[in-house]
């Protein structure tokens, strides 16, 4: 790789990293915490402040994606160029497994610690709620369908400049507030894969869906998104989108 995708894989890497540990992090050691757990609520919120935090450390980088599904839903609305896609998505799902390596080295120290689902995802038995294959492949393909239609609306031409990492980390903390019962929320593939890794097979197993519900959802999105801003003119082109992204 040439020097600017080695630095941007980086900072996909970084941002990923940050996405898995301090979303997942949440989940698995302050959610339940005895007494003073932060719950769905705070969760949500962690996975939110992530993104919003190396939006701004990282974004003007790479363009903040942090999500293959990100990548790829930007690209099918030509913002993402072909020669960053797969360096992209490579960067990302190897910071979401490290991250949830360390994450499991870390929790495993608390004496009697069962590591159960290990903040990952999953449908049927494996679903907080006990939701069904269809109900999550829906949830998936919504919420990561209005996540890239946000965040390309919001860094479009014409948006204000330099607010987008805001609505966009508010977006994932609604997200996560809607999705957390259904599939303990993923709208992105790297960070179901790091934690899924180590829950063990039966999340294995059913980590196909939260890779294709989101992909789906987030390239149909560009789709839309193209068509509906490129004939104003909003829709920035690969050049200039490669220039000045800002956000995820």
């Amino acid at each position: 790789m040439g020097d600017d995708t080695s630095r941007r894989a980086a900072a996909e890497f970084f941002g990923t990293f940050w996405l898995t540990f301090g979303g997942c992090g949440a989940a698995v050691l302050s959610a339940a915490f005895p007494e003073l757990g932060i719950g769905f609520l705070g969760v949500a919120f962690a996975f939110g402040l992530t993104v919003l935090t190396m939006a701004y450390a990282v974004g003007h980088i790479s363009g903040g994606h942090f999500n293959p599904a990100v990548t790829l839903g930007l690209w099918s609305a030509g913002r993402c160029a072909n020669r960053h896609v797969l360096p992209y998505i490579v960067a990302q799902v190897v910071g979401a497994v490290l991250a949830a390596g360390l994450l499991y080295a870390i929790a495993s120290g608390k004496p009697g610690w069962v590591p159960g689902g290990f903040a990952s995802n999953g449908y049927g038995e494996l679903s907080p709620g006990k939701y069904g294959m269809g109900a999550a492949f829906a949830t998936e393909f919504l919420t990561t369908f209005f996540f890239l239609f946000i965040i390309i609306g919001t860094t479009s031409k014409g948006a204000a400049t330099g607010f987008a990492g805001i609505p966009i980390g508010f977006a994932l903390v609604l997200i996560h507030l809607i999705s957390i019962p259904v599939t303990n929320t993923s709208v992105n593939p790297a960070r179901s894969t790091g934690p899924a890794l180590f829950a063990g097979g039966p999340y294995i197993a059913q980590l196909w869906l939260f890779w294709l519900a989101p992909i789906v959802g987030a390239m149909v999105a560009g789709a839309l998104a193209k068509w509906l801003y490129e004939p104003a003119g909003i829709v920035e082109t690969i050049v200039v989108e490669e220039r000045v992204a800002e956000v995820s």
